[in-house]
């Protein structure tokens, strides 16, 4: 894990009401593998029905606040952004105090695409920068790395050719920012804790298959833990695929934070096309993939305020 300073906010208007230590779930939880787990569009419509799981009111869509918006005394504001993938020259990035970037900075996790997000990283005035990675940072993931002589070597050309000494350090490269895979760390009296994991798709970095290989990555987050940095998104919280008709979210995420962690915030990226900010009353969920489904950056950072611990 690499340390270094680094700031920025997230914010969301009725949020505020919302933002308190979430209470404690009653006894030791256990979550188990769901039945639909492997089809998360019927899981979504099956819990739709029989529980109203996604509708009002047990989940509301939340409106950002300005940037211009003062931050309330005794609060810190996070700046969530994800999936600039490459493209930060043109973002307008708002006042804050930890900087949170879920995931997919790079192209392909190429060193050098690395060192540049870095140099961003430290030309931001943020006091706190917490960063982990998505599916687009092959370097990030060891295992990946090294199956990826034995798959198809013109898929990925540019990181085939890459000698091991080239990427064995690349976490290294962040010395501008707090590093997170499957750890934690305390900003501010706040614990954050961080994970790349997302299902499988297409085969990219950080790929699990649903069901048990995810349960067993979200059972490793403590309970207690007042932010939670994923890649993807839970199932049923800005996880909608318009063109392919389609709920893409991991269900044991969502009944990991829903059911077991239970955070304050849970900040994600992954799904362009779900930018936005809901809430469940207990938790406020952000997707902020920076980039839109055709890849412009044009979706604004997000900054949200808790109150300290």
């Amino acid at each position: 894990m690499v340390l270094d300073p680094g700031k920025l906010t997230a914010h969301v208007p009725s949020s505020r009401a919302m933002a308190h230590r979430n209470p404690p779930s009653q006894g030791k939880v256990t979550v188990t593998v769901d039945e639909y787990s492997s089809n998360p569009t019927q899981a979504f419509t099956h819990y739709n029905i029989n529980q109203s799981r996604f509708q009002p009111p047990h989940v509301h869509m939340v409106e950002p606040i300005p940037y211009d918006a003062p931050k309330p005394s005794g609060h810190t504001r996070f700046v969530c952004v994800s999936d600039t993938h490459s493209r930060t020259d043109g973002i307008q990035m708002p006042y804050g105090d930890v900087l949170l970037h879920t995931g997919d900075f790079t192209e392909l996790g190429l060193p050098s695409e690395v060192k540049k997000f870095n140099d961003w990283l430290g030309s931001l005035p943020y006091e706190f920068k917490v960063v982990i990675a998505g599916n687009h940072e092959l370097t990030f993931d060891k295992d990946f790395m090294a199956e990826l002589v034995k798959q198809d070597y013109y898929r990925f050309p540019s990181v085939s050719k890459l000698r091991p000494e080239d990427f064995d350090d690349v976490q290294a490269l962040l010395s501008n920012c707090t590093y997170l895979q499957d750890s934690e760390v305390t900003v501010k009296g706040f614990r954050i804790y961080g994970a790349p994991w997302t299902p499988w798709f297409n085969g990219w970095g950080f790929n699990l298959p649903r069901g048990q290989s995810l349960l067993d990555k979200w059972n490793q987050v403590p309970e207690g833990i007042d932010v939670l940095m994923t890649h993807g998104p839970p199932l049923g919280f800005r996880d909608w695929v318009p063109k392919e008709l389609q709920r893409v979210g991991c269900v044991e995420l969502l009944n990991t934070v829903q059911q077991r962690v239970r955070p304050k915030l849970h900040a994600f990226g992954g799904i362009h096309e779900g930018y936005g900010i809901m809430t469940d009353g207990c938790t406020t969920f952000i997707n902020s993939s920076t980039c839109t489904a055709s890849f412009q950056p044009t979706n604004p950072p997000i900054v949200f305020d808790l109150p300290n611990p």
